[in-house]
């Protein structure tokens, strides 16, 4: 039942790396780890609220058709387990 529940959360999940964002503008950009141009996406379309991308974070996707049929990234989660293992790699290379 949890593989169907993982489903339900995300049926049709992408990733990418975030490439930009600006704080400002609310608005930003993810390279999709698959190729292929970088997709826009808004500061709504993130699901953990309150917090910021940063630039080479790993989040999945959705897409979605938008103004006049060009793709944008929404339903944007970070994928923290990758973030914590580079972290630890970067403090093991200080060490």
């Amino acid at each position: 039942m949890s593989a169907r529940a993982k489903w339900k959360e995300n049926p049709m999940a992408n990733y990418g790396k975030i490439k930009s964002y600006d704080s400002s503008s609310g608005t930003g950009s993810i390279t999709p780890e698959k190729g292929g141009d970088a997709l826009r996406f808004k500061k709504a379309d993130l699901q953990q609220e309150g917090q910021m991308p940063k630039v080479d974070q790993r989040f999945s996707y959705e897409t979605s058709e938008v103004d006049g049929g060009r793709k944008h990234a929404v339903n944007l989660q970070h994928q923290q387990g990758e973030s914590s293992e580079q972290e630890k790699q970067a403090r093991a290379q200080e060490g």
